[in-house]
């Protein structure tokens, strides 16, 4: 496996009890060149080394979270505990992604959107404001602006 990314030892945080490290990308891809720095994720059990996701800024990714495909996560965005943001999702602003929640597709959640529980948003959607999706509540199709 060609790996994209390496964790900084020497530049981590600490939430909630658990260490977090910045991670360093080692090729291009994307919109991200050899060298950027990027957010913060626990393990590399967080983040693809395959397709173009990647973790930016101060926005952190930890427990069993993943990012894949081509995701992207960034601003002061949160993802932890079993949930997956993947295909072409965004999660950013101050928007926060847990349990075992799930953003995919084209899907986008900004601002300070919580998406919790066994929620699923996904298609064209675009979640924003101070919306909260959770429960077993799916958003799919071409809904903007909840």
């Amino acid at each position: 496996m060609n790996k994209k990314y390496k964790l900084l030892s020497d530049q981590s945080i600490v939430v909630e009890g658990k260490k977090l490290y910045r991670v360093r990308a080692l090729r291009d891809f994307e919109n991200v060149k050899k060298g950027d720095i990027g957010g913060y994720i626990e393990s590399e059990n967080n983040l693809s080394h395959d397709g173009d996701c990647w973790v930016y800024g101060n926005a952190w990714v930890s427990g069993k979270a993943w990012v894949c495909e081509n995701a992207r996560v960034y601003g002061d965005a949160t993802v932890y505990g079993d949930a997956w943001v993947y295909g072409n999702a965004q999660v950013f602003g101050d928007a926060r992604v847990c349990e075992n929640a799930r953003v995919c597709e084209n899907a986008r959640v900004s601002g300070y959107v919580q998406v919790y529980g066994k929620a699923r948003v996904f298609g064209n959607v675009t979640v924003s404001g101070d919306a909260r999706v959770y429960g077993n509540a799916k958003v799919i199709g071409e809904v903007k602006g909840l």
